[in-house]
């Protein structure tokens, strides 16, 4: 049986020529890029070339890019590092009730050290409320800390007017750009962003690698110590072959652009809803539609099919999608995020499913998901009636 993956949220499959290019310099380029004679000098010369292409990508400079193990320790780096070498300034930390745990969670940690952390709600289209921002912007807050695309339900945070209200406080301004890469145009210089984190495995890329963005004019804790790798601000040898892919990864991107994707998974989310529309699925999309989202995540409520009961039977069916995400997938607990924006009491939170498009789905593969998605709703459903 055929898998159908649409959970390209949580991870993406690697990029033929990612897998190529690591292969490469796996075979070619083992040297440690701080050693000085010719192969530490060729592993460097690979590294500098993925910086340079990642930096051009958000408009940054090549030694503003930090590379790590991934989008959590990216974010961790943002908010431990913020936090411990600008107490002094302040204790306050405005983040949103959204976020993905590598941020809420160092948020939980931070909150027992006696920091002041807000959380901004959402509406029921999962965007914040720019005056409840404003409001709580004090002379106090230290750091404004906001994803770039929700990764459940897709909603696109104002990052340019966020940028603008943070430039003229004492707080720097982090954005957790890992759903956002590829999907929406980020410019770190016109949005005034002091922080962004990035894992290369959201964009066909190689899982464990990502990187920080740290404007040159700021200076932060570093969360890893020991050596004085990437220019003394992140310890530990360098994943050569890794960096060298998530360079290609990049470079494949801003090759695509992500205007085209956009309108290829708007096409996806039209031919799923317009399937169900003619089958007469009671339904209701989380979020919204069309401006103010990223249309690579569509988060349906299936009214009266159980989350658990719709993954279970697509997935003997060969298709993959979420019931939310990927790094809270072991709990038992409901989504965070619907919950956000819809309260406890919402039936949403346990009838809903997120499918996540990604390059190398077709118009085929989402016909044929239509197709079992109203079959297996249709037959819930009716029993429910």
């Amino acid at each position: 049986m055929r898998e159908i993956y649409l959970d390209n949220a949580a991870t993406t499959p690697m990029s033929p020529k990612v897998i190529n290019v690591i292969t490469d310099e796996m075979k070619n380029d083992f040297g440690n890029a701080s050693s000085t004679y010719e192969l530490g000098r060729k592993a460097r010369n690979v590294i500098d070339k993925a910086r340079h292409q990642i930096a051009e990508s958000i408009n940054a400079k090549d030694g503003e890019i930090i590379f790590t193990s991934g989008g959590s320790e990216s974010n961790n780096t943002a908010i431990f590092g913020t936090a411990y070498s600008r107490k002094n300034s302040g204790k306050k930390i405005i983040t949103t009730k959204i976020e993905h745990p590598s941020v809420l969670n160092p948020m939980k940690r931070l909150e027992q050290e006696g920091y002041n952390i807000v959380y901004l709600d959402v509406d029921e289209t999962g965007h914040i409320s720019l005056d409840q921002l404003k409001k709580e912007l004090t002379p106090d807050t230290i750091l404004v800390s906001t994803m770039a695309v929700n990764n459940e339900v897709g909603s696109i945070m104002p990052l340019k007017e966020i940028g603008e209200l943070v430039k003229d406080s004492n707080a720097y301004f982090h954005v957790d750009n890992v759903q956002g890469m590829g999907t929406i145009d980020i410019d770190v210089k016109a949005m005034h962003i002091d922080l962004l984190s990035v894992s290369a495995h959201k964009i066909n890329g190689p899982k464990f690698l990502g990187f920080l963005y740290e404007n040159a004019d700021i200076n932060i804790t570093n969360l890893v110590l020991g050596g004085e790798q990437e220019t003394k601000r992140r310890a530990g040898t360098e994943n050569v072959p890794g960096i060298a892919g998530f360079g290609e990864a990049v470079k494949e991107l801003s090759e695509i652009g992500h205007e085209s994707l956009q309108e290829k998974y708007a096409h996806f989310q039209d031919i799923i809803l317009k399937t169900l529309d003619d089958n007469d699925i009671d339904y209701e999309i989380n979020g919204g539609y069309g401006a103010g989202y990223s249309h690579h995540v569509l988060n349906l409520w299936l009214k009266g099919v159980s989350t658990t009961s719709m993954q279970t039977n697509l997935d003997l069916n060969g298709y993959a999608v979420s019931g939310g995400s990927a790094c809270t997938a072991g709990s038992l607990e409901p989504s965070h995020v619907l919950i956000a924006c819809f309260g406890t009491d919402s039936p949403r939170i346990n009838e809903s499913i997120r499918i996540s498009f990604g390059r190398y789905n077709t118009e085929e593969e989402i016909k044929s998901f239509a197709q079992e998605l109203v079959k297996i709703a249709k037959r819930i459903q009716s029993k429910n009636k």
